[in-house]
């Protein structure tokens, strides 16, 4: 492994490691997908990158597993292409970190077993990873044995998504928070905010002089916010049937990107600063009343089709999913912001199920030149944009107009391309990878605030309401397309496009 512990000359005054104090963190729901999935393989690529060293991880949840029935099936979580050469030593000593607490959230025996499991270590972390009516008993017990706030211990609490389900529930969660924990102790998840190219979204506004100055709406038309899958439900009908799309991840995942994407510069990078900015973003949207709610958005299911040379069914079809079912697999969003950099720009969100592909983009629409000068040899231009891609393929494409070789001054788009993968030579680390050891360190940047939290979902349940005033049939969408086709529409000049999916 690749000594650090001399500097590169090349990388003097970069912050090279970012080790924390000695920790213990208590996976609390550890028999679900996501320590399966994500969690798991997180801690382990940080101690196998030596980011950690000194750590104990117990998993807390009803199952029978026992400790060596944990190490067991964490073993099978490692067993992926990225861990192929590590050895056996480096993932037993791991291994041997992990302990196991078998009880229900709702009894009190568990807790209390909690301190001699984490008893030695200065920082504490309690992750629910858990289903949401889960959330507040767990709180509770941990409140109730104060291992909230022992002596001469940092402890910090990590909330998974969905944070409520409105406007009022999340305050209630946040009421149970506070019962118990200091704000700064609170950090609530979105795995969005881990992601580089999310991160890369201030360096590219503030820390590039050719960006700042044209980022207003004297030079930008429109801004496209697009988060697509190509999946379904899945075995998630019945959640997602509580949960559609707008609440699942427009109130959470797309809200982030369009904080970052629209804020103000923060004064310096603590978390605060940052956080402030992109709070006064979500403030600054224009509500939608129940009555525009027909015309700022359009929601749609996916019907039957083919991806990827498969047939596939449609949402209704889905196991768990009512046959009458309104729920939308499909959002898509114009906003404005009130402020003065914005006035006049819609900001048009999208998200959904089953499309043609898979992708997490912001496309900058600048506006036209003035004046055509070229009109007569390419009498339509494209508009010059800005692709910033979080993934797949992270990076960046900028779309501008070139001369076409030859005696004409005919024009096309052209693009220059910026791969993290090729530019750097390496794949960025996965998002709960750098969540994780934030909240290890304990730099709240990356994690969501409480005022934020319930300013995005002030927005979203207006237009919760107003769906439930509209009783109109909800369109229909061919899975493997680009959406329902009244999407279109929301566009309103004729000519804008929606990138494409």
């Amino acid at each position: 492994m690749e000594d650090i512990s001399t500097p590169n000359p090349l990388l003097q005054g970069l912050e090279l490691t970012r080790e924390p104090e000695p920790f213990a963190i208590v996976i609390f729901g550890v028999t679900g997908d996501l320590t399966r999935k994500k969690l798991i393989p997180a801690l382990f690529s940080l101690f196998v990158k030596e980011h950690i060293s000194r750590f104990r991880i117990i998993g807390f949840a009803r199952r029978p597993w026992g400790k060596e029935g944990f190490r067991e099936q964490a073993a099978d979580m490692l067993d992926k292409k990225e861990f192929q050469n590590v050895s056996s030593d480096i993932k037993n000593t791991f291994l041997s970190r992990l302990e196991y607490i078998q009880s229900p959230f709702e009894e009190q025996d568990g807790y209390a077993r909690i301190d001699e499991y984490t008893k030695g270590f200065h920082t504490r972390i309690y992750y629910l990873s858990t289903p949401p009516n889960a959330y507040e008993p767990i709180i509770e017990g941990l409140g109730n044995h104060g291992l909230q706030a022992q002596e001469h211990c940092s402890t910090r609490i990590i909330v998974e998504k969905p944070f409520g389900r409105d406007l009022a529930s999340a305050r209630k969660l946040n009421m149970t928070l506070s019962k118990y924990f200091q704000e700064e102790q609170i950090y609530r998840i979105d795995h969005y905010l881990g992601k580089e190219t999310v991160q890369n979204l201030m360096v590219l506004r503030f820390g590039n002089g050719i960006f700042e100055p044209i980022w207003n709406n004297r030079y930008i038309d429109h801004v496209q916010i697009t988060v697509s899958e190509k999946i379904g439900v899945g075995t998630r009908g019945n959640y997602y049937e509580q949960a559609g799309a707008l609440r699942d991840m427009v109130q959470n995942h797309v809200f982030q990107l369009l904080s970052l994407t629209a804020m103000e510069p923060p004064n310096d990078l603590r978390p605060d600063s940052i956080r402030n900015e992109k709070v006064k973003v979500l403030s600054s949207l224009r509500p939608i009343t129940y009555r525009e709610v027909g015309d700022c958005t359009v929601r749609g299911q996916y019907a039957e089709g083919v991806i990827d040379g498969q047939e596939v069914p449609g949402y209704r079809e889905e196991k768990g999913v009512s046959e009458d079912s309104r729920t939308e697999t499909f959002v898509a969003l114009k906003l404005f912001l009130d402020t003065w950099r914005w006035a006049g720009v819609p900001f048009f969100l999208r998200s959904g199920k089953r499309l043609a592909r898979r992708t997490s983009e912001i496309a900058v629409y600048f506006k036209e030149p003035p004046h055509h000068i070229f009109s007569s040899q390419t009498p339509t231009l494209q508009k010059n944009h800005l692709i910033i891609r979080i993934q797949p393929d992270e990076g960046m494409t900028m779309v501008f107009n070139a001369k076409i070789p030859g005696y004409t001054t005919v024009m096309r788009p052209v693009k220059m391309d910026f791969f993290y993968g090729r530019t750097f030579g390496e794949t960025p680390p996965e998002a709960y990878e750098r969540l994780l050891l934030d909240a290890m360190i304990g730099d709240s940047t990356l994690y969501t605030r409480r005022d934020e939290i319930e300013s995005s979902w002030g927005f979203i349940t207006r237009i919760l309401k107003g769906w439930e005033e509209d009783d109109s049939p909800i369109p229909q969408y061919r899975a493997g397309g680009a959406g329902p086709e009244e999407t279109r529409e929301l566009l309103g000049d004729e000519k804008r496009r929606w990138s494409k999916l």
